[in-house]
């Protein structure tokens, strides 16, 4: 499923071609995805004006002149592409419909933006932008870990007393929004720490330097494009590349990377989910 870094990349490549434009047509192609869809969606979304395309956590949010905004979740499968871009930074003309294309948005410039998403697990919702946080696929995210709430102070707070692994707390969303499996691997491998440690156990020090090290992550991670192991996609098509950087994500019984460590790279299952950590230099 796409993480933040995913997320941004789509918003980044989506608003050159989408902030300031109308959509001229909204083709609703099913009633739902992972959800129903919101009543008379198309007609809604036909004619508005997008003056912003914001992010918050793994979620897409385009304010409308309506007074609505679109929210839009990837899910494990979907994908955001543009097509018959008049500014020049996509050369892909108009393609045929595909079968999984559930959304198509066509913009007064000439843009058409295709939500596909074969599994169908994505989804998109209409809700007021004023009071947008209180709606209740937002309404108990954590700070954005790029933001200025994220603050070591903040994190240090949030982890004090708990006994469950650091792992599974930075997976928690009220924690922190929009951390993923990859990026939370990554993090703890670059922080020196072990994913089963117990997370109101570590030293106050090494959990407040786990913000940096967060943002780093993440801010690589964007700039590379995002990371692309199944079904992800930049808005132009194109793959992510951060994969090619990872440490530890994906690479059981790889040598380790760190300078001076001979250990191996270990796989294991927490709460269903894959860790991958180096037990010799992970404590």
């Amino acid at each position: 499923m796409p993480e933040l870094p995913e997320v941004e990349t789509v918003r980044r490549g989506l608003a050159p071609v989408m902030e300031g434009a109308r959509i001229a047509r909204a083709l609703i192609n099913r009633p739902d995805l992972r959800w129903p869809f919101p009543p008379d969606m198309s007609a809604r979304l036909t004619g508005a004006k997008v003056e912003r395309l914001r992010r918050r956590s793994k979620y897409l949010l385009a304010d409308l002149d309506r007074g609505e905004s679109l929210l839009i979740h990837l899910g494990m499968s979907g994908r955001m592409l543009v097509s018959g871009d008049p500014l020049g930074r996509f050369v892909h003309a108009h393609p045929a419909a595909e079968k999984h294309d559930h959304v198509v948005l066509d913009m007064d410039n000439g843009a058409r933006i295709t939500f596909n998403d074969p599994r169908r697990f994505g989804a998109m919702d209409l809700l007021p932008t004023t009071g947008a946080e209180a709606h209740p696929l937002l309404a108990k995210l954590g700070p954005e870990p790029l933001g200025n709430e994220f603050s070591q102070s903040h994190l240090v707070e949030a982890l004090r007393g708990r006994n469950t692994p650091i792992k599974s707390a930075l997976l928690d969303q009220r924690i922190v929004a929009g951390l993923g499996n990859i990026y939370v691997c990554e993090a703890l491998f670059r922080a020196g720490i072990a994913p089963t440690r117990k997370a109101g156990h570590i030293a106050e020090a090494r959990v407040a330097g786990l913000v940096p090290i967060i943002r780093d992550v993440l801010s690589e991670a964007i700039d590379a494009g995002g990371s692309s192991l199944r079904d992800f996609r930049q808005a132009d098509g194109e793959l992510g590349y951060f994969q090619h950087s990872f440490d530890v994500y994906g690479r059981e019984g790889d040598a380790c990377r760190r300078e001076g460590c001979n250990g191996q790279i270990r796989r294991i299952v927490q709460a269903g989910r894959s860790s991958f950590y180096c037990r010799q230099c992970q404590r």
